[in-house]
């Protein structure tokens, strides 16, 4: 079976506590094989016979609502669409890797999308980002938490979800999907 990376939005941020113990024994019940969670963050790898597209995604989705009533979203990856992200993301290298982040989105915005974007972040802080592939990419130059490009932000903007991980935290997930 193939291996995957789900990235769960808005898991142990804003009271939406989820022991990932149990996270791992709700998604082995649900048919998941080889389930392990990377930091408590909500990054779940899997081996699923499904195939990672909106169904599987929404399926997780689900599961977490109706089992923990936290009311998330999931997006999922393959290996190799995980180091296909990691690879174009123009900002890796040019500050620490916890400044560098990919926002992985739950569908392809359109580019007149990222277009609005820019256009309503332009001077608004020293962020730059760039559009990748269902991902935006962004360095917070002066760090995250004081920065405006919010993920409310960014998805009012775009019309989709996303989940941001650093670099740091991609290549950790990426060695273990290895």
């Amino acid at each position: 079976m193939p291996r995957y990376v789900a990235f769960l939005g808005s898991i142990n941020v804003g009271g939406n506590q989820l022991r990932m113990a149990e996270l791992r024994e709700a998604l082995e019940a649900h048919g998941f094989a080889n389930v392990g969670t990377v930091v408590a963050s909500g990054n779940v790898l899997f081996d699923h016979a499904k195939a990672a597209d909106g169904r599987l995604e929404a399926e997780i989705a689900k599961l977490v609502a109706d089992r923990f009533g936290i009311d998330t979203f999931a997006t999922v990856r393959s290996r190799d669409e995980l180091a296909a992200g990691l690879a174009e993301n123009p900002f890796a290298g040019e500050g620490e890797d916890k400044l560098v982040h990919t926002l992985f989105l739950e569908r392809q915005p359109g580019k007149a999308d990222f277009a609005k974007l820019e256009r309503d972040h332009a001077g608004r802080g020293a962020e730059r980002m760039a559009a990748g592939t269902r991902a935006l990419h962004l360095y917070y130059a002066d760090g995250v938490a004081r920065s405006k490009l919010t993920g409310d932000f960014i998805a009012r903007r775009l019309g989709c979800k996303g989940t941001a991980r650093n670099l740091r935290s991609m290549r950790r997930i990426l060695d273990q999907m290895d």
